[in-house]
């Protein structure tokens, strides 16, 4: 006898995914929480106007499968790049120590006239990115193979 199948039952595919504006960019936002990454792992190419970061992100889409079926969390490298970047600002973060391990909370888009706009990437202690652009476009893309979470914990917030 065959069982329907289940949604937990397909298979898993990397995130390839872009957002043209804050809508879109609320979703990567959320995928991206807690992610975390060496400070040596964000790049502005200024040529290029692309700013982009090498994630160790957790995997929040497979957070609940993980808690019901009792396995372990898991964490996965992604890029999050941005185009169309004419600035790039931060505050809070010592860029000279290079072994500062940031987190990144939120990333949010406030829009300004004729499509452009300033994209905020919230950190952990009370640090933060600023990168004016011309216009949102940006892309998450996991890199390698999902793999167990160091701490084997889903990240907490209060409240």
């Amino acid at each position: 006898m065959s069982e329907d199948a289940t949604f937990e039952d397909g298979a898993e595919a990397p995130l390839n995914l872009g957002a043209l504006d804050a809508g879109d960019l609320e979703v990567i936002s959320t995928l991206v929480q807690d992610a975390v990454f060496p400070i040596t792992e964000m790049r502005w190419r200024k040529a290029e106007r692309r700013f982009a970061l090498l994630l160790n992100r957790f995997r929040w889409e497979d957070e609940d499968t993980a808690r019901r079926r009792g396995r372990d969390f898991e964490r996965v490298q992604s890029l999050l790049a941005f185009d169309n970047v004419l600035k790039v600002a931060s505050q809070g973060l010592d860029r000279g120590d290079k072994d500062i391990v940031l987190s990144l909370l939120s990333v949010t888009f406030e829009p300004g006239e004729d499509g452009d706009g300033t994209v905020l990437l919230t950190l952990a202690g009370d640090g933060a990115i600023r990168l004016e652009v011309e216009a949102l476009e940006a892309v998450l893309k996991d890199v390698t193979r999902p793999y167990i979470a160091p701490s084997h914990h889903a990240p907490e917030h209060d409240g």
